[in-house]
């Protein structure tokens, strides 16, 4: 039987400390991030006649190169807190989405210099299928992007690609500081 709420004994004791184990670890490219932060950790079980802990891990997109680091360290660190039995999984769906960014995420990225995204919509947390809408790009043309040092909104974005996949580069037009930006998904 797998418990994964405190309602059975002491398992949900257990998943919450195992929990609380995998949700601080530091994400490789954002280290100002946690796992939990960045709404990569998606759940922890805990079997409660085995004692095995898994955790479940949704990777920002499905070739992030950070993704085994993540799972290393995870497994790294529930060990380290006295789980011996430990497996790290990836779950792909729900895909990964920049709203499951948290609004304390958001904000250790802008106190770090990184321009969070814009969260979207509460669709990323219904249940059931995820509409599609195909069309442009968000990529901050309509809306601007508040820059991260002054606060001034007059930004541009100077390269789609910044030093990680999952970030581009933007420019303050007011201050002239070059920052990074979450791109949005």
């Amino acid at each position: 039987m797998t418990g994964t709420t405190g309602t059975v004994g002491s398992v949900g004791t257990v998943r919450d400390l195992a929990w609380s184990v995998a949700a601080a670890v530091p994400d490789p490219e954002l280290p100002m991030l946690t796992l939990a932060d960045l709404g990569v950790l998606a759940e922890v079980e805990v079997d409660g006649a085995s004692g095995t802990v898994t955790a479940w891990l949704t990777p920002t997109y499905s070739g992030c190169p950070a993704v085994a680091e993540m799972a290393a360290d995870v497994d790294r660190r529930l060990r380290a807190a006295g789980y011996p039995d430990v497996r790290v999984r990836l779950r792909l769906d729900p895909p990964w989405s920049t709203d499951l960014i948290t609004a304390e995420g958001r904000r250790k990225l802008a106190e770090a210099g990184i321009a969070p995204p814009r969260p979207t919509s509460a669709v990323a947390s219904a249940p059931g299928p995820v509409p599609l809408a195909l069309g442009p790009t968000r990529t901050g043309a309509a809306t601007p992007v508040p820059c991260p040092h002054c606060g001034g909104n007059d930004t541009e974005e100077l390269s789609r690609f910044g030093s990680t996949a999952c970030k581009a580069l933007w420019r303050c037009r007011a201050c002239r500081e070059p920052f990074e930006r979450v791109k949005e998904i």
